[in-house]
């Protein structure tokens, strides 16, 4: 025997996988049986095959066409049956004294000549192993992110209209053909990981929001008032429990809305109009200060959600009302939710708050659906308030389509009876709008928005509305 072994050794993996035919094969006593295997100058592997067949039978061929076929390829399970009938033969070999001292010397001084690369690549396999170890065990590290946002509104009335807002003798005209408005509000996000699963947001806001005009009807989304003054609009922090419980601790800024995983229709975020928000979510309803509320997934599609906010928790006041449990404007809210993939999104919320001083609390009861035929969607909300001395009806119903003219856009309308704020104004608004996404950071989004109430008594009627061109342009970063 010369170190022909070793060399088989070290080339077996690669030429078993060449190709070991199927049962159709018969084991082969030497080289020349194979007509496709000759020691050609570009057969590198020749020498290797004759080996593997005339020193340790060990390679089958397709003795009905004398070939090898070394390029065909092959399954795991032939590979094994090969590999095997080769470690047999050489187990054979051993224990009949096949390998001579000759060879025995050549694979230990292989042994001692490459011992120091051995080892080298034990120990790198060791510290990598513990490397690995190490980020399993830690797999993240605190992160905290920045993300911006700045809306712009671009207002413009059309006609000459006057809304009287009070009625009688004590009302106030607002006269409605003035010149364009301009409003705008900018955010900057800090949210903060601490493993992965939880997040402490921080967020920086100045706003100016000087535009009363659409407030009747909930005036405009992403818009606040201010004088561009910078505040701490948002502080809390969220937290998982395992894989299904999640929960919210907030010092300020949390509202009845925030505390739920989907307010279901999808005007929601791309209308114009703050009344694509179904308003339900804030009749009545104080809050904003201190808050606590928490979400359970019920299944894949199932979700409960619960909350409580108190606007004067954090003022420190020394009225006896005041407080977390006490405070003089809050709300509660639970929400049962049904969030698929695909037709059916739906909700019933039970919500109740107030949100002056004159402690009269108002239970809000609510249906919320959306419809999905793969980008054209149907949804709507209806709720009953009841505050004890008054009660009120609300409602809103709309359609609209997502990538309808080119992907990423999209276009809805819908129509919104809202509740009544002063139990006789009656305030409603319609609203088309088209989201144009220009890039992945900057949105356009024109609109049109129709705005109607009642105002003044039953014995001085008055009335009021108004058409709105309106254009946001939304950075987000």
């Amino acid at each position: 025997m010369t170190n022909k072994l070793w060399k088989v050794l070290l080339a077996s993996p690669v030429l078993l996988g060449m190709g070991f035919a199927g049962s159709a094969n018969a084991q082969v006593s030497t080289i020349d049986e194979l007509v496709d295997v000759s020691p050609t100058p570009d057969n590198w592997a020749f020498g290797a095959l004759q080996s593997l067949v005339e020193d340790y039978g060990c390679i089958e061929g397709d003795l009905g066409t004398r070939t090898y076929r070394g390029n065909q390829f092959m399954t795991r399970y032939e590979f094994a049956a090969g590999l095997n009938a080769c470690l047999d033969s050489i187990r054979f070999l051993i224990a009949d004294g096949g390998l001579d001292p000759e060879t025995l010397a050549t694979i230990q001084r292989l042994q001692e000549e490459f011992a120091a690369e051995l080892a080298t690549l034990r120990g790198r396999v060791d510290a990598l192993e513990a490397e690995t170890a190490e980020l399993r065990a830690q797999q993240f590290s605190t992160t905290t992110k920045l993300r911006g946002q700045v809306d712009a509104h671009l207002v413009a009335p059309f006609g000459e209209t006057t809304i009287q807002i009070g009625g009688g003798n004590t009302g106030v005209d607002v006269d409605t053909d003035e010149n364009l408005a301009f409003t705008a509000r900018a955010r900057l996000n800090f949210d903060t990981s601490f493993t992965g699963d939880d997040r402490l947001r921080v967020r920086l806001q100045a706003a100016d929001d000087d535009f009363d005009l659409l407030n009747f009807a909930g005036g405009l989304a992403n818009s606040d008032d201010g004088a561009l003054d910078v505040e701490i609009n948002d502080f809390y922090y969220s937290f998982g429990v395992g894989d299904n419980l999640e929960f919210i601790v907030a010092a300020n800024s949390i509202a009845t809305d925030d505390f739920v995983v989907s307010t279901i229709v999808p005007f929601d975020g791309p209308a114009v109009a703050d009344a694509g928000t179904p308003q339900l979510y804030g009749f009545d309803m104080g809050g904003g200060g201190f808050a606590v509320g928490g979400s359970a997934a019920l299944g894949e599609n199932f979700v409960i959600d619960a909350g409580y906010s108190a606007d004067n928790g954090e003022d420190g006041s020394n009225d006896p009302r005041d407080g977390i449990a006490g405070a003089a404007e809050q709300s509660y809210i639970i929400q049962g939710s049904y969030i698929s993939d695909g037709l059916i999104d739906a909700a019933i919320a039970y919500m109740r708050g107030n949100d002056g001083d004159d402690r009269n609390f108002t239970n809000t009861y609510a249906g919320l659906l959306n419809l999905d035929f793969d980008g054209f969607f149907v949804a709507g909300t209806v709720a009953w308030h009841d505050n004890g001395d008054d009660d009120d009806f609300s409602w809103m119903a709309g359609a609209g389509f997502e990538d309808l003219f080119f992907e990423g856009s999209t276009f809805g309308a819908y129509y919104a009876d809202l509740p009544d704020y002063n139990d006789r104004l009656d305030p409603s608004m319609f609203e088309v709008y088209l989201g144009i996404p220009v890039n992945e950071f900057l949105t356009i989004t024109p609109a049109v928005v129709y705005g109607d109430l009642d105002t003044g008594t039953l014995a001085d009627p008055g009335d009021g509305s108004q058409w709105y061109g309106v254009i946001r342009t939304t950075f987000e970063f």
